[in-house]
């Protein structure tokens, strides 16, 4: 199996449009998304991880 690992910019208030337009164009299988949190004082996540398996011919 392969694997493609890709960081996806983000800002939680107004990019669900954006993530969800770019998780439609994934060509194999979602595996994960890890969201980078920052620490305290001001708590967010500005990028994520998205783990996609690819397809090859020896895998379904």
């Amino acid at each position: 199996m392969k694997y493609r690992v890709h960081r996806f910019e983000i800002k939680m208030t107004r990019d669900q449009h954006r993530l969800e337009e770019f998780l439609n164009q994934l060509e194999g299988e979602l595996v994960t998304i890890i969201p980078n949190v920052t620490p305290v004082p001001a708590t967010f996540v500005d990028f994520v991880l998205i783990v996609e398996r690819l397809y090859t011919e020896k895998s379904p």
